[in-house]
This record gives C-alpha cells, sequence and structure tokens, in this order.
C-alpha cells in the first residue's frame, strides 16, 4: 500500500488527512527504517508493507467503529514501536495515550518519536504491565485497553483487564480467529469479571484477514490480579 493509497483510502472510509497528518505518518516511517537498525522494532521494512500492515492495520479500531475522536484515555500495552496506539493518535489527536514496555530501548524510540512528530497527550512508561496494573494510579484508569498481537487471551486478560474502568474496553488485535482460544479464556474472564462483547472479522485492503476481540470489564477486579510478574505466563488462569 503505497502512501497515496493509504490517504485515498482512508479519505473515501470519511477520514481525510490534513498535510500534516501525512507528514507525520512519512516521519514515523522514516524513523522507524532508521532505528530499527540500531534496536530490533520490526521485521517490516519496506515502505508499502508499513503503510500496511503498521499503519493502516493500527488504525482498524477506528475504521471498525470502535473508538472515536474524544479524550478518552487509552492504554497500550507491549505496543513496541507504537502499535496500534500512534498511528490511531496521529488519526484521532484528541486521543490521551499511554503506553507501557518492558524494554528501555523502545520506550526510548518512542519519546524520540513523539517529540518529532509534536504529539501532545502521549505517555510512556517502562516496566512489566502486571506491575503498573497494581498502582493506583494506572489500576482501573482507563477507557480502553489496546494490545496487538502480544498474548493469547487466558494471558492477555490478566494484564489488560485490570487498567480498565468499570465498562471500559479491551480491543485486542490479531492476524488469526482462534475460537479455542476464547474458548480457554472463559475462566480467566469469569475471574476478571468480564465479558467477550464482540469479535469482529475483517481485512485489509490486500485481503489479509484481522480480528479484533472486544471485551467490557463488568465489575471491579479482584485486588489479586494481575499476579506477581511473570506469573500470568507461567500459570494462566
Amino acid at each position: 500500500m503505497k502512501p497515496e493509497e493509504f490517504y485515498a483510502h482512508l479519505a473515501d472510509l470519511g477520514y481525510p488527512l490534513t498535510d500534516r497528518q501525512k507528514e507525520q505518518y512519512e516521519r514515523y516511517f522514516e524513523l522507524l527504517v532508521e532505528w530499527n537498525e540500531k534496536i530490533n522494532l520490526t521485521a517490516i521494512t519496506k515502505k508499502d508493507d508499513i503503510y500496511l500492515k503498521h499503519f493502516y492495520d493500527s488504525i482498524a479500531p477506528i475504521l471498525q467503529g470502535l473508538i472515536q475522536n474524544h479524550p478518552i484515555r487509552l492504554l497500550d500495552i507491549g505496543a513496541g514501536a507504537g502499535f496500534p496506539s500512534l498511528p490511531m493518535k496521529i488519526l484521532f489527536p484528541e486521543l490521551d495515550v499511554t503506553i507501557i514496555d518492558s524494554l528501555n530501548k523502545r520506550i526510548n524510540f518512542l519519546h524520540l518519536l513523539a517529540e518529532e512528530l509534536d504529539l501532545d497527550g502521549v505517555h510512556f512508561y517502562h516496566g512489566r504491565a502486571e506491575d503498573f496494573a497494581q498502582d493506583k494510579e494506572f489500576r482501573a484508569q482507563f477507557d480502553v485497553v489496546t494490545a496487538r498481537a502480544v498474548a493469547r487471551m487466558q494471558v492477555l486478560s490478566e494484564l489488560t483487564i485490570p487498567y480498565l474502568k468499570v465498562g471500559g474496553r479491551l480491543l485486542a488485535l490479531k492476524a488469526s480467529n482462534a475460537p479455542e482460544e476464547l474458548e480457554e479464556a472463559k475462566n480467566a474472564l469469569n475471574l476478571l469479571f468480564s465479558k467477550v462483547e464482540d469479535n469482529l472479522h475483517y481485512e485489509l485492503p490486500n485481503g489479509d484477514p484481522r480480528y479484533i476481540t472486544v471485551v467490557e470489564k463488568k465489575k471491579e477486579t479482584p485486588n489479586k490480579y494481575p499476579r506477581k510478574a511473570g506469573l500470568p505466563n507461567k500459570r494462566p488462569l
């Protein structure tokens, strides 16, 4: 997907980009490729692929009507090079975005990226999701949590649901649909007082299938979740 095709596609869908937004996506691409030579940020490095498989793929929650351009608090867990939250932030500047990542090198990249793109309302923290979720500054503070290809739902739910306000939603972006994954996550979702509300299927412009699982938090998360760092992965609920 060439940049011009990306712009045209968004305009056709009712999201025409300003010149500044186009420049932000272009600079994002340049910095991603430049920094990828120093630290491993992505295996996808061709321009057309980045616009399709990173930028377009990341804004899917907006295109699917799951996020509006309001000052909601959005947390992105394991965002790596900023996906999916920062491409959404460029498109919807009103979003207030927080990213937690366990690798400090990636956080350094994100700070530089935000400065270069002149993004405000973005906050980056280095550490483990399990640890921040027990901090009252973060716990139950977010309207939306996004996670793109981070972990299976059985694990992901424990890492993300505690951050949500009651009524808030987890948006899990995935490249494959696995009904058995949601089946095995039923116990975890019940323990976390949350429920799968939707499992959206759509296609990228090249025909590649994509899925977004929408999970809503119904009640406050019990204090014992998430468990200590590493445990959700070693011993899923």
